[in-house]
């Protein structure tokens, strides 16, 4: 065979393996573009084509810590996942928390806001959640008051009788129940009756809230008269404790009355009456 009769095959084997080569660089070089490994494209394809799947927006608060959707605190350390709740404050001053459970109230909350104001002074609200959405607007006043919202759940059950998912749904009903009326979700959180258990404090923990009880108990749920719940608070008063009254629930006149003279006494004995922040745990 003559060399001039071989070039024609030549020529199309060498183009052949030039368009292999080039082919190769460009499948490797679409592969790099984000980063070592590949990942499936989420943007549009061509018009009339078929779209890659997109993650649907959540609507529930459980899922906005992972995908960032609505509102949102700003990021915080990883809450531990506590075995008891915490009792008191770690306040080597005069500093006190003053705690209201059950609310709001149309009929008791007002009133205790009130006398907190009259005396400059924030205090905690641990809300149920189906309270809360009956009164957004007393919700919406206790932030701009600059007090502190916690979850005491939504129906007030006892936990400790409840299966997880149900313990669950209650906790994140009130988050949810919360965020949507003040724009961010709690940070503390306290179970119905001091009756903890492990999957409240994960849950608790997993939303971001830490589990706060109390130290001193007024009872004044049971109605014992103002002047009881007077002296209870006074007799138990010290750095950090945390007092545990209820502004819903009941009659809580009883409630109302005591605040009004209990407070300004421990002012006068010189006692910081205020909200904790994360620090002071």
């Amino acid at each position: 065979m003559k060399k001039d009769e071989m070039l024609p095959g030549r020529r199309v084997l060498l183009r052949g393996a030039a368009l292999f080569a080039l082919a190769a660089t460009a499948g490797c070089a679409g592969t790099e573009r984000s980063g070592t490994t590949a990942r499936p494209s989420t943007s549009p394809g061509p018009a009339g084509g078929a779209q890659a799947a997109r993650p649907q927006k959540p609507s529930a608060y459980r899922l906005r810590p992972i995908t960032g959707y609505g509102p949102q605190r700003a990021a915080v350390a990883r809450t531990p996942v506590r075995s008891k709740p915490i009792l008191r404050m770690d306040d080597r001053g005069r500093g006190m928390v003053l705690t209201f459970d059950d609310g709001p109230d149309p009929r008791y909350t007002p009133d205790v806001l009130t006398t907190l104001r009259k005396h400059d002074v924030r205090a905690m609200f641990f809300v149920c959640g189906e309270m809360a959405e009956s009164n957004p607007d007393l919700l919406r006043r206790m932030i701009d008051e600059g007090h502190t919202i916690g979850n005491h759940t939504f129906t007030h059950p006892q936990l400790t009788l409840m299966r997880r998912p149900g313990i669950r749904d209650e906790i994140e009903r009130t988050s949810d129940a919360v965020l949507d009326v003040v724009g961010r979700p709690p940070l503390w959180f306290r179970a119905p009756y001091g009756a903890w258990n492990r999957s409240a404090f994960e849950i608790g923990a997993e939303l971001g809230m830490e589990p706060l009880a109390w130290t001193v108990d007024t009872l004044d749920w049971q109605e014992p008269g103002t002047g009881t719940i007077v002296r209870r608070v006074l007799e138990g008063a010290g750095p950090g404790v945390v007092v545990l009254s209820h502004d819903a629930g009941g009659n809580r006149s009883q409630t109302v009355k005591a605040l009004r003279t209990y407070l300004p006494k421990l002012l006068d004995e010189g006692y910081r009456i205020g909200v904790p922040s994360r620090a002071l745990m």
